[in-house]
C-alpha cells in the first residue's frame, strides 16, 4: 500500500520545489501586493448610462470595498467603467421572454498617485440570469438579485486580477 503512495509523495515533492524556485509568494503573505494594496485604494465610482447605474455602481464599489478594504486617502486610485445590458434567452411560442441574462463588463485602472503611474488595468466581463416566469414582484426581485450576483462576480475577479498582477514595489523602482 505504501509503494502505491510514493509517486504520489515524490510530486507532490516536486511541485512543491518547483513553486518555490519559481518565486511563488502568496499575496496576503507579509511583503505580499494584498498587503501593500489592502485599504490603500481610493475606489471611484463608475458613471453607467443605463438606468441601473447607480445600483450597480454601489453594488460593485461595496464589494471592491469588502475586497480591498476601504480607503478615503490611499496611495493608489481604481477608475472603473462599467457597461450592462439584458437579453432574453427563452422566447415562448406566444413571444413572452421567460429568462433574461445580464451581461457586464468593468473596464479598471489602478494608478498610483504619487506619480501617475498605472500598476495595473484590464477588462473583466461576466453574466448572470434571471427567470421572468413568476409574478411582477418575483420578476423584479429576480432581476436585482441577478445584477447584485453579477456585480459580486465582477468584483471578485477585479480583485483577484489586482492582487495577482499588481506589483506596487516593482513599480516603486521604475
Amino acid at each position: 500500500m505504501s509503494l502505491l503512495k510514493l509517486p504520489l509523495l515524490i510530486l507532490s515533492l516536486a511541485a512543491a520545489l518547483v513553486a518555490s524556485a519559481c518565486g511563488f509568494t502568496p499575496v496576503h503573505a507579509p511583503g505580499g501586493s494584498g498587503q501593500a494594496l489592502y485599504g490603500q485604494i481610493e475606489i471611484q465610482t463608475p458613471e453607467q448610462p443605463d438606468t441601473r447605474g447607480d445600483a450597480n455602481a454601489y453594488f460593485l464599489v461595496r464589494n471592491l470595498e469588502d475586497r480591498l478594504g476601504r480607503s478615503t486617502g490611499g496611495d493608489y486610485r481604481l477608475d472603473l467603467t462599467l457597461t450592462s445590458r439584458q437579453e432574453g434567452q427563452a422566447i415562448t411560442a406566444d413571444n413572452e421572454t421567460t429568462r433574461y441574462s445580464i451581461l457586464a463588463a468593468v473596464g479598471f485602472s489602478l494608478t498610483r498617485l504619487s506619480d501617475g503611474t498605472v500598476i495595473a488595468s484590464g477588462t473583466e466581463t461576466n453574466f448572470t440570469g434571471y427567470s421572468a416566469t413568476g409574478s411582477t414582484v418575483e420578476t423584479l426581485a429576480g432581476e436585482r438579485d441577478a445584477y447584485e450576483r453579477l456585480m459580486l462576480i465582477l468584483a471578485d475577479q477585479i480583485s483577484a486580477r489586482l492582487l495577482a498582477t499588481a506589483d506596487p514595489a516593482a513599480a516603486d523602482t521604475e
